[in-house]
């Protein structure tokens, strides 16, 4: 996808070594991919700190560890966690809701001036959250206020990196390059778990500047060095090559085949006419809604989505008010161990990928995914609190079933969406195909998290019975489309033993 106001990144300007014959399409198809995950990798790290902090500005307990639990007015009455919860919900409504304008948007503009914008701003608000501590702020209106901002422009992220990682890769790999690369959401967990726990200690406000001023330097980063695609730096167009795949022959006088993407360059003057052509156009909201699989996907992401970001938002909070071994662990600690969680989305989502490539089958290896991590919740429920090594365990491979599926259908699956063969290869969709998919899941994201906060008063059997719910909801959009890749595959012998170890 790329637009016509579009503009090549100032670095690759000023350093004319980094631009072709000088470097390869490897070297840039490589680089794009370690801009665009430091990128999401600092929004993700920017949004971990309010699931950090929700212990320290939550409700007392009567805990046996060291530290002295005095919670944050007006986080702390008997009504904390529903406070919690409803933060959570003012910034995940308005992120899935500027889910779908920021991708109908970034097919229109400069994806990475927008992405910038978004980053910058996320960096600010996420450092005004902060500065709530030092100036004492106790007015719910205000942080309510900063997350529904924050929200907003946070998700100006998504569409645009995966629009980007969209314009540079193939479909046929994508599954095992997007797995590995989507890894980025638990690595920025990560990151923000460790720097958010490791400053809380000075003052819950620096778990927030701290993030803050990461994604801020980080969106420098993408403004100097990202190309938004090939064509930027004249190499040849893959979704020229999709659309000379599918095209009837004879409808155009295709003259001069064009070789390989790995080939070589283009002229300016070509590269010109291929940013005019029709196929290029931007694609509908409602219309790519009605492509097909968008919808049932769609609907997948919002309760898989839902189970992730509630174990985003309160699993620190859970392991503080759950004792392991019988003894109530720190701050700290609690925010640390929750990084195993996503630790094991990790593993989650470069696995998906790499068993979705190997079968072909997207909806089956989400659905197997979904089905086993039902019983890996109840385990962890029962037998989590039993030592710290099962507690780790149980949740590396929670977070490892959870997220894989929902690391897919956010990268891959919503790219082979975007550039499928009945919109004729068109990349300028995917950004649209993209929002859609992750705005109907984060309605569910900022859903769940809501309902855990005034469920975990009730116990949190009851919020583990919520999230086993929704895990077979989001099986049930999907049984349909994976009973057509079941019945394509054995049609077509790919699910032969030989047929897949040679994939």
């Amino acid at each position: 996808m790329q637009s016509k106001t579009s503009s090549l990144a100032p670095a690759l300007n000023y350093f004319p070594t980094l631009k072709p014959p000088h470097k390869t399409l490897a070297f840039h198809r490589f680089s794009v991919l370690i801009i665009t995950f430091l990128a999401y990798a600092s929004f993700h790290a920017s949004r971990k700190p309010p699931s950090i902090v929700k212990s320290v500005l939550g409700p007392t307990i009567q805990s046996n560890s060291s530290s002295a639990d005095t919670g944050w007015d007006p986080f702390n009455g008997p009504h904390g966690a529903h406070r919690l919860g409803e933060l959570d919900l003012a910034f995940l409504s308005a992120y899935s809701i500027g889910m779908y304008f920021a991708g109908h948007v970034g097919d229109r503009i400069d994806l990475r001036l927008f992405l910038v914008f978004g980053m910058m701003c996320s960096g600010i608000l996420t450092i005004f959250f902060g500065l709530g501590y030092w100036f004492g702020v106790h007015l719910l209106g205000y942080f309510m206020a900063v997350q529904v901002l924050c929200g907003l422009v946070q998700s100006i992220g998504w569409p645009c990196v995966v629009a980007v990682v969209g314009n540079w890769f193939e479909k046929e790999k994508r599954g095992l390059i997007m797995g590995v690369w989507s890894s980025h959401t638990s690595v920025g967990n990560i990151i923000g778990s460790v720097v958010a726990s490791g400053v809380l200690e000075f003052g819950w406000g620096w778990s927030f500047v701290v993030p803050g001023v990461l994604v801020i330097l980080v969106g420098i980063l993408v403004f100097l060095f990202l190309p938004v695609s090939p064509e930027h730096l004249g190499f040849e167009s893959l979704v020229k090559e999709i659309q000379m795949n599918v095209e009837v022959n004879g409808i155009e006088n295709l003259e001069g085949k064009v070789e390989s993407e790995e080939a070589g360059l283009l002229g300016t003057e070509s590269a010109d006419v291929d940013t005019g052509a029709d196929s290029l156009a931007a694609i509908g909201f409602l219309e790519a809604w009605r492509l097909p699989g968008v919808a049932p996907f769609a609907f997948c992401l919002f309760f898989s989505k839902l189970v992730s970001y509630t174990f985003l938002y309160w699993l620190p909070f859970y392991i503080r008010h759950t004792a392991v071994a019988g003894v109530h662990l720190s701050h700290k600690t609690a925010g640390n161990l929750s990084a195993i969680f996503d630790i094991g989305g990790v593993f989650g989502g470069i696995l998906a990928g790499l068993i979705s490539d190997m079968i072909e089958a997207r909806a089956v290896t989400s659905i197997a995914f979904l089905l086993l991590s039902v019983p890996a919740l109840v385990f962890y429920r029962v037998y989590g609190s039993l030592s710290m090594v099962a507690n780790i365990l149980l949740m590396f491979l929670s977070g490892l079933l959870v997220n894989g599926p929902y690391s897919l259908i956010t990268t891959a699956v919503a790219a082979d969406l975007g550039t499928q063969t009945v919109i004729r290869g068109n990349s300028r969709a995917l950004a649209t195909v993209t929002a859609i998919i992750d705005g109907t899941g984060s309605v569910g994201a900022a859903l769940g998290p809501l309902l855990a906060g005034y469920i975990s008063t009730t116990g949190w059997n009851n919020v583990f019975l919520m999230l086993i719910f929704a895990i077979f909801c989001a099986t049930l959009f999907l049984i349909r489309i994976a009973r057509t890749e079941i019945k394509g595959n054995l049609n077509e012998g790919k699910w032969s033993l030989y047929s897949i170890g040679t994939q």
